[in-house]
């Protein structure tokens, strides 16, 4: 059991070792060791969810019905939200999709709480293959197109839309955002990639809704 992150080693032992991603398999900064901060904000963050959801009865209104003030916390999207075995998958699949939208929003410090999870990736088909084994392995019964440039996907603990650059995104374009990602490392060894705090502030002025722009100040504020 990792004490950090309360779930139990992943992978079969043979001679006192874990079969799983070796040690040296798995990314690290470039300029030193992993830093874990903004996933352990996740956790937290998945924590708080829980806690704040745990008596809360469906409502049928599900995240793509979000308003544009509250945000999707206020959704059924909240009850049982936890991206963290999809972001796992994601890695493990060889995915280099970014987290983008108030997940990402957490990672660098936010508190507004969230119910999706969504993703910036390039569209190719070599992604759009390691994003379907990433679905497939979470739970996603009903694979989603990835020839679109925005789809709704669902997995085991989350939902969210998976974008490309192609979906138009005010006057700002993100295609840069996937090469220039901020990443941290969960405890439990896996890599998440994330827009950078720049460009996720560019990326809700762009939007402009109430939530985006409150969000934005929030994150202005972090940044000062």
């Amino acid at each position: 059991m990792d004490e950090r992150t309360g779930e139990r080693t992943r992978g079969r032992v043979t001679d006192g070792r874990a079969d799983g991603p070796r040690d040296a398999d798995r990314p690290r900064d470039a300029d030193g060791p992993r830093d874990e901060t903004a996933a352990l904000r996740l956790r937290q963050a998945v924590r708080r969810i829980a806690d704040h959801t745990r008596d809360r009865a469906a409502t049928g209104v599900g995240p793509e019905e979000a308003d544009e003030v509250a945000g999707t916390f206020g959704t059924d999207g909240a009850l049982g939200f936890d991206p963290l075995p999809f972001l796992r998958a994601l890695h493990e699949a060889g995915s280099r999709a970014v987290v983008v939208g108030q997940v990402a929003g957490i990672l660098h410090g936010s508190t507004d709480l969230t119910g999706d999870l969504d993703l910036l990736w390039d569209g190719t088909p070599e992604q759009a293959d390691a994003l379907r084994r990433a679905l497939t392995a979470t739970g996603c019964a009903d694979l989603p197109p990835l020839d679109r440039p925005q789809v709704l996907y669902r997995v085991t603990g989350a939902s969210g839309d998976l974008c490309t650059p192609a979906l138009p995104w005010g006057p700002m374009d993100v295609t840069p955002c996937l090469d220039r990602a901020a990443v941290t490392y969960d405890p439990a060894g896996f890599a998440i990639r994330y827009a950078g705090l720049d460009d996720l502030i560019l990326m809700r002025r762009s939007l402009g809704r109430p939530k985006d722009r409150r969000r934005a100040a929030e994150l202005e504020a972090l940044r000062a």
